[in-house]
């Protein structure tokens, strides 16, 4: 499969519009002072290891086209968690 790769022309337009799509990556704040990194991918390409979430993972679905300064709620078997969105980029 193409991946996020292929999706070039997507990442930019989205980068000028500071969406969070398939391919970005994002930076959120936790609440507790601490920070976290993902990028949206395939589901054929999740990797935990590089920070890469599935499409289809409840974290990367609340992020879904959300810009920089939004607040996140996303529901995960350890609870509810609030993220705020600090910083989207694409590579």
């Amino acid at each position: 499969s193409e991946g996020v790769a292929g999706m070039r022309g997507v990442g930019r337009v989205a980068e000028e519009r500071g969406w969070s799509v398939l391919g970005a990556w994002g930076e959120m704040g936790t609440g507790d002072g601490g920070t976290e990194s993902c990028r949206l991918v395939g589901p054929d390409e999740t990797d935990a290891g590089r920070g890469y979430i599935s499409i289809d993972a409840p974290l990367a679905r609340a992020l879904l086209k959300k810009q920089v300064d939004d607040e996140v709620a996303v529901r995960t078997p350890a609870g509810e968690r609030c993220l705020f969105i600090n910083r989207i980029w694409y590579e």
